[in-house]
């Protein structure tokens, strides 16, 4: 089954808890803090596997949740880290976060891998905070959350040339016989459902990888009919092969049918227009098709293939020039820099601490850098008292002041609420 566009909520690990724990042995007196620091919660990483074509292993992973890092111990024991959560996924898989709409990961050649979600840090365990003030604190850190993100992963099929043109034009015949694959052929539309891929090699010996896809209709770009699920995997190839039909025995137009192939590519992707072409005018062997490419050739300034992929004729000469093209041209990037994201920049991107909203006598807290500080909190007493002394540095008591707060008033961070006390 090919699958080629799935969505998943993905969950790293969060960091192991920090232990609170004091030295109690014979002998040695006021042994002092003795917890050790939690492990880091594993990462979910995505890795190019060449032997996969599809994505159907992650049909059915709709979450994914990586280890947690194992908590800190006594005895200055560390919790243990977890090793990386490895997705294996095939070449020319794209993994976009749906809430930014930014790529994290472009993973098209062998042997790519990206961190898409990263681990929470170990919390640290009480031994860390002992200072010469404080020689035996009484509190540690819990792990910090792991990244946890939806996103929608889309495989984009390499190919160095794609196939495109109307239902029934004779894609899949020509693919079927200027290479090994075996495509579904039928005098119907829409018989190929699914991408075929093969390899071709022209009379010199220059070989390529040819996309057969399936066919386009009107409204394509905006998702009539199966356009908008495979135009994707035009965006990888490099050249852009137009067949047409040049019987015309479907009642058809070959350059109304080319004119509204062209505004469907541009429609799903100004890109597509830049890269090179070739018209490949099929069906030569049929009544009307001399005449009609007669006519086609006067309306439109490029050179057109006249071929029957049912005879093989005209096939060799197409391949010579698709093998030229290709070594003419050059690899366009599928993505801007400002669609790409900087997956360290975007983790640790630099944003106000937090945000307070009042609704009614309730003030509402929230913000990543201070969500994070209270799930990394344990609430003993001194951890309290922390956790409180930060939010003061953080100006949170200022801020809170100068939105009219009042003694007895709740403050909420995330599902929590607190009295506040000046």
């Amino acid at each position: 089954m090919f699958i080629d566009e799935v969505v998943l909520e993905i969950h790293a690990g969060n960091g192991g808890d920090g232990c609170i724990a004091f030295r109690r042995e014979k002998y040695i007196p006021m042994g002092g803090p003795f917890g050790g620091n939690g492990g880091r919660g594993a990462n979910v990483v995505f890795e190019v596997d060449t032997g996969l074509h599809t994505l159907l292993d992650l049909r059915y992973k709709k979450i994914i949740k990586a280890e947690r890092g194992e908590h800190g111990m006594g005895k200055n024991q560390n919790g243990k880290s977890r090793e990386d959560y490895v997705l294996k996924v095939p070449q020319g898989t794209v993994v976009t976060d749906l809430d930014t709409n930014l790529v994290i990961a472009d993973l098209k050649n062998k042997g790519d891998r990206a961190i898409i979600c990263e681990g929470g840090r170990g919390g640290r365990g009480n031994t860390a905070f002992k200072t010469a003030s404080n020689p035996a604190p009484n509190f540690a850190e819990n792990g910090e959350p792991g990244e946890v993100k939806k996103v929608k992963v889309e495989l984009k099929l390499l190919a160095d040339v794609g196939l495109v043109g109307l239902p029934s034009v004779g894609k899949s015949t020509i693919i079927s016989m200027v290479s090994r694959s075996k495509p579904k052929i039928a005098a119907y539309h829409f018989t190929t459902l699914t991408p075929n891929l093969g390899v071709c090699k022209d009379k010199f010996g220059r070989s390529f990888v040819m996309a057969d896809l399936p066919g386009l209709i009107e409204g394509a770009s905006k998702g009539e009919g199966l356009g908008d699920k495979f135009l994707k995997h035009i965006e990888r190839t490099r050249v852009i092969a137009h067949v047409l039909d040049m019987s015309g025995q479907e009642g058809r137009d070959p350059y109304e049918d080319y004119c509204l192939i062209k505004k469907e590519l541009a429609s799903y992707s100004p890109k597509l227009t830049e890269k090179k072409e070739i018209i490949i005018a099929n069906k030569m062997d049929l009544e009307e098709s001399k005449e009609n490419l007669e006519a086609f050739q006067k309306k439109i300034d490029a050179k057109v293939y006249p071929i029957s992929a049912m005879t093989s004729t005209g096939l060799e000469e197409v391949l010579v020039a698709l093998a030229d093209l290709l070594e003419q041209e050059e690899e366009i990037p599928l993505y801007d820099e400002d669609e790409m994201e900087d997956h360290v920049l975007y983790t640790f991107q630099k944003e106000a601490p937090y945000t307070i909203q009042k609704e009614g006598n309730v003030f509402v807290v929230s913000g990543e850098k201070i969500e994070k500080l209270f799930r990394m909190t344990k609430f003993t007493d001194e951890g309290i008292r922390r956790f409180t002394k930060k939010l003061r540095r953080m100006g949170l008591d200022d801020k809170l002041k100068e939105m009219g707060i009042e003694e007895g008033d709740i403050v909420r961070i995330l599902d929590f609420e607190f009295e506040y006390r000046d």
